[in-house]
């Protein structure tokens, strides 16, 4: 039987949280639907709502303080940085991991969510310039300062993980993860070892879930929707794994925080398990 809650932060979550990634920003009706659904997934029972600095460049963290501060007890909203918003590169922004960006973007963050500490701040990329001890090391800084309550890190390896936990401890790792995405099951299995929270983002694959006849297979048995087999599967995967699946349609966030409620058994959890298309690490 697989775990209902997970730690994390200080906090004892369900296991679905919500990604506020795809919520539309601008003024409008789209952006009082946005409000709205973020209010239904805290009614449903989403105590976990991850946003980033990168997401609409602060709007999107605008937004979710907009919709739900003050925030309920036991709600636990996530952020990240370390990503600079540059119009001169051709990416339109650059890793940059230096003590002065990451502290304004602390402030920042603190400003825009309303709070006087970020119970969970992530690093959203590590900066390759930067040794990785400098950049955690001043999350660490501002941890003790009572700017941040706990620290995570997003798209690292083991190496990097291992490195970081010499310097501060780490709540949560938010790496790209799903049924058919393996490439960070290394990382799943160090996270899992060390009782770190895993948040794997794109937790279902887009567009090919419903086209695998396994799944499609395992959620006719189950009266389930091939989302929800993915998500179960993650849940059933390790202790440790916080799916924070993303939508902006209400029937697919009660459905996506529905699928916690479903209980594969061994022989169906083996037959999802033989579909990762990067093998075990």
């Amino acid at each position: 039987m697989k775990d209902s809650a997970v730690e994390l932060a200080g906090y004892r979550l369900p296991r679905i949280g919500f990604g506020a990634m795809r919520l539309p920003t601008e003024p409008g009706e789209e952006r009082a639907a946005s409000i709205g659904l973020l209010r239904v997934a805290v009614d449903l029972g989403v105590r976990l709502v991850d946003t980033a600095h990168l997401y609409g460049w602060g709007a999107n963290e605008e937004l979710v303080a907009e919709a739900l501060s003050p925030y309920a007890d036991g709600l636990l909203v996530a952020t990240k940085l370390g990503i600079e918003q540059r119009a001169d590169h051709p990416d339109g922004m650059v890793y940059n991991g230096s003590a002065k960006f990451l502290r304004a973007q602390v402030e920042d963050a603190l400003r825009r969510l309303r709070v006087e500490r970020i119970d969970l701040m992530q690093l959203h990329r590590i900066d390759p310039e930067i040794p990785v001890a400098e950049q955690v090391g001043t999350l660490r800084d501002l941890r003790d300062e009572g700017k941040l309550g706990h620290i995570g890190l997003s798209e690292v390896d083991t190496a990097q993980l291992a490195e970081a936990r010499e310097v501060v401890e780490i709540a949560s790792v938010q790496n790209r993860y799903n049924i058919l995405d393996r490439e960070h099951e290394a990382v799943v299995d160090a996270c899992t070892a060390a009782g770190i929270a895993f948040l794997p983002w794109r937790p279902v694959a887009a567009g090919t879930g419903g086209e695998t006849a396994v799944i499609a297979e395992i959620a006719t048995e189950l009266d389930a929707t091939p989302t929800q087999i993915t998500l179960a599967w993650l849940l059933h995967r390790s202790p440790v794994i916080a799916p924070i699946p993303g939508t902006a349609s209400p029937a697919h966030l009660a459905d996506n925080f529905a699928a916690a409620a479903l209980d594969l058994t061994a022989e169906q959890y083996e037959r999802l398990d033989g579909l990762a298309t990067a093998g075990r690490k």
